[in-house]
């Protein structure tokens, strides 16, 4: 198990990496304190390791010389990004999870085997987002029957009585992200530059 990195050691250490970034860029305290707002003498205590180093002060740092705030502070590195947890089979489809945290969003990857099933709608609380990777995807939503294909997405309000499958005998897979609270999805996209 990792040990938590030394707090004051990490503090101690962002004084003279501001002092060092500071003469990197040639900037003199004086040039430092007119884009921060910060006084000269704030400024020379934080990097003599006089004056203990705050988000209100660092934050204008960062941004003065435009680097992240995890380089003035030398932050530990995160633990192991990667999702690494245990398919769940239920009623012929395998959901692997994308997302360790419960609650809230939640991301999977679905590969569904039901093959010559007669569609059982169901309802519960909740929003859901599919993009069919492979294979062809069959969405019974409410009045609507479709069948989806790789690339294709469909977004919904799962107290609308839906249930989805493959067509055909071959599996289909598909990512779904699910909210529990009814979280939509949000995309974001770049206006058209004209």
């Amino acid at each position: 198990m990792d040990e938590e990195p030394d707090l004051d050691g990490v503090l101690n250490g962002v004084g003279p990496r501001l002092r060092k970034l500071r003469k990197e860029r040639g900037a003199t305290l004086a040039a430092l304190s007119e884009a921060t707002g910060i006084s000269v003498s704030t400024l020379s205590r934080l990097e003599s390791g006089g004056r203990r180093p705050t988000l209100e002060l660092l934050l204008p740092i960062a941004r003065a010389h435009q680097v992240p705030l995890d380089e003035l502070v030398g932050a530990p590195p995160v633990g192991d990004p990667r999702v690494r947890t245990k398919p769940i089979e239920r009623g012929g489809q395998t959901y692997l999870p994308l997302t360790r945290q419960p609650g809230g969003l939640q991301a999977f990857k679905v590969i569904s085997r039901r093959s010559g099933e007669e569609p059982e709608p169901r309802t519960h609380e909740g929003y859901e987002w599919l993009y069919v990777l492979s294979g062809r995807l069959r969405v019974v939503l409410g009045p609507h029957d479709l069948e989806i294909g790789p690339g294709e997405a469909v977004e919904f309000d799962t107290r609308v009585p839906h249930w989805f499958g493959p067509v055909g005998e071959a599996p289909a897979e598909f990512l779904s992200l699910f909210g529990p609270q009814g979280e939509r999805m949000h995309v974001r996209a770049r206006p058209k530059s004209g």
